[in-house]
């Protein structure tokens, strides 16, 4: 995921519900906590804040939750499985023909950035707070998405080395997960129209 600045004006981050229409209690906590994370940094943002957020005073978080830092482990390494698994589901999905693939990719990342700028605010503020356990978790994650992405890439640049195709997807992550600094300026439809073109543009030149 790219760095990002200020804060994303959004609701609920989707990637974190198990049931978008009822969620957990556990779920809401979580999508409450990436709002704060994300609009203050995680180590200004107290259980107690959290609880209030979701309507329980905050001893009772921890019931859910053995710390602040776990909500924000959980969250991390969530978001991650669910890209790794959702990559590979989605070239699955496509077929054999890597243009396919690629709009499939595409398409699954900008529905991602559209509909979590939170989590990308809190990844690129706050990985570096987790332990080192679990920020190792992050990254190895994130590099088997990262592969999917190669893979694919370099069947339409068969001539590019690993590197150069690595690097391409890194750019399109970059393009794509911007989307916390232009919420609101174009409706959803429209946005997502605009990076994905702009994406398979990046991708395919």
């Amino acid at each position: 995921m790219t760095s990002v600045g200020t804060g994303p004006e959004t609701g609920p981050d989707s990637a974190l519900l198990a049931d978008a229409d009822r969620p957990s209690r556990r779920e809401q906590i979580l999508q409450a906590a990436a709002q704060l994370f994300a609009e203050r940094g995680s180590r200004a943002v107290g259980v107690d804040d959290v609880g209030a957020a979701v309507g329980v005073t905050g001893p009772a978080i921890y019931r859910h939750f053995a710390s602040k830092d776990a909500m924000l482990a959980e969250m991390l390494v969530r978001i991650s499985e669910r890209l790794a698994e959702g990559g590979r589901e989605r070239v699955a999905a496509a077929g054999v023909d890597p243009e396919a693939q690629l709009r499939a990719l595409i398409g699954f990342q900008v529905d991602f950035a559209l509909d979590n700028p939170a989590l990308i605010v809190v990844h690129d503020r706050d990985l570096t707070s987790l332990p080192e356990t679990e920020a190792g978790q992050v990254r190895r994650l994130q590099r088997r998405y990262v592969e999917v992405w190669v893979a694919v890439l370099a069947r339409l640049h068969p001539g590019a080395e690993a590197a150069a195709c690595r690097a391409r997807a890194h750019a399109v992550f970059g393009l794509i997960n911007s989307t916390p600094h232009s919420a609101g300026r174009l409706d959803r439809a429209a946005m997502a129209d605009l990076l994905d073109r702009m994406a398979w543009a990046a991708a395919t030149s």
